[in-house]
């Protein structure tokens, strides 16, 4: 007999290792499966999927998330839970990315690690009905931790699976999960409970400016959204360096029509500017590449440029009340949050 096959929504956090334990555990062939988002705080270096598929075992295939999902983001159908998460949406898309696959790869079923009633929005019963029919999937996701809570799904009439094997967890708490990692011998999950910088107020309010002074937006303008500080001057995005990581960054990512800015002589930040290049614009970027500065000085040179730091002009250094009101966000009450 040919073995069934199952491909695995894989976020690297506990609920979906735990899953994807269960149904190996019945002899099934599982294919990992994760949409990687610019979004995702689970783990500071890579993808917590890439350690978790090494740790099940099983081969994992990696899509990104490009622009159709920004275009998701930006206009949501099912509108945000915290901030600007686009919970609902977020899940159609990734179930149809992965229906696709599970296609291409001729999978049994698609199964995922969602526990009934974890999370308010897109975990209960309704939610997950109404996510699996826009995704063209009705009755067709297994949910292995919370299944014999929940209508039998096509896997289990079909008798791909065993219903009996699997379980009825339900709710906001984490013991059951817990204690059969341990039955498991599981003690690698980075990303017990995910993260998503979505559900940050700060970062929410970033993107939105974003999205609200710019038509067409790049994945390159989300990454940058995680570098420096932001400001905004009408129809001007200024952002500035935070350490010596994040200035190199910003030269290396700035577009060839933007222009940054240093101090030749004082310790300071990279500053880039998007936008109009007009000479208030100009004026108020180099002011604040001199207020993160070092300089003690009232009044300082700043060298600015395209490809070269070729023009200059000096900065008076402005009060920390001018610099807050051009603030987009509080960069560094942000990062204590993190």
């Amino acid at each position: 007999m040919t073995q069934v096959k199952a491909l695995g929504l894989l976020s690297g956090g506990l609920d979906s290792i735990l899953a994807t334990e269960l149904i190996q555990k019945q002899g099934i062939q599982v294919i990992a499966f994760n949409v990687k988002s610019p979004f995702c705080l689970c783990k500071k270096n890579g993808c917590a999927a890439v350690d978790a598929a090494k740790q099940l075992n099983v081969p994992l295939k990696m899509v990104a998330a490009k622009e159709d999902y920004l275009r998701m983001l930006k206009k949501p159908k099912h509108g945000y839970g915290r901030n600007m998460n686009p919970c609902i949406d977020c899940r159609i898309f990734l179930f149809k990315k992965a229906k696709n696959y599970a296609k291409e790869i001729g999978a049994n079923f698609i199964f995922t690690g969602e526990v009934l009633d974890e999370r308010p929005m897109s975990q209960h019963y309704q939610a997950m009905r109404l996510i699996e029919k826009e995704a063209g999937l009705q009755g067709k996701v297994l949910r292995p931790l919370s299944a014999r809570l929940l209508p039998e799904t096509e896997a289990e009439t079909k008798g791909y699976i065993s219903r009996e094997k699997l379980l009825n967890i339900q709710g906001r708490s984490r013991k059951p999960q817990l204690k059969l990692a341990e039955e498991f011998n599981i003690k690698d999950f980075p990303c017990p409970a995910g993260g998503c910088l979505l559900t940050y107020e700060q970062y929410a309010k970033k993107i939105k400016d974003l999205f609200g002074h710019k038509k067409r937006i790049s994945m390159a303008d989300i990454a940058l959204l995680r570098i420096g500080r932001h400001f905004r001057f009408g129809k001007n995005k200024i952002i500035v360096g935070r350490n010596e990581e994040e200035n190199k960054l910003l030269v290396a990512r700035r577009k060839q029509n933007e222009f940054y800015f240093e101090l030749p002589d004082i310790v300071g930040p990279v500053t880039v500017l998007q936008g109009p290049k007009t000479k208030r614009a100009i004026k108020i970027a180099a002011e604040l590449t001199a207020f993160y500065s070092d300089a003690k000085i009232e009044k300082v040179k700043v060298n600015y440029g395209r490809e070269d730091l070729n023009k200059s002009l000096i900065a008076t250094i402005p009060t920390k009340t001018e610099v807050d009101k051009l603030r987009i966000v509080n960069e560094e009450k942000a990062i204590k949050k993190k």
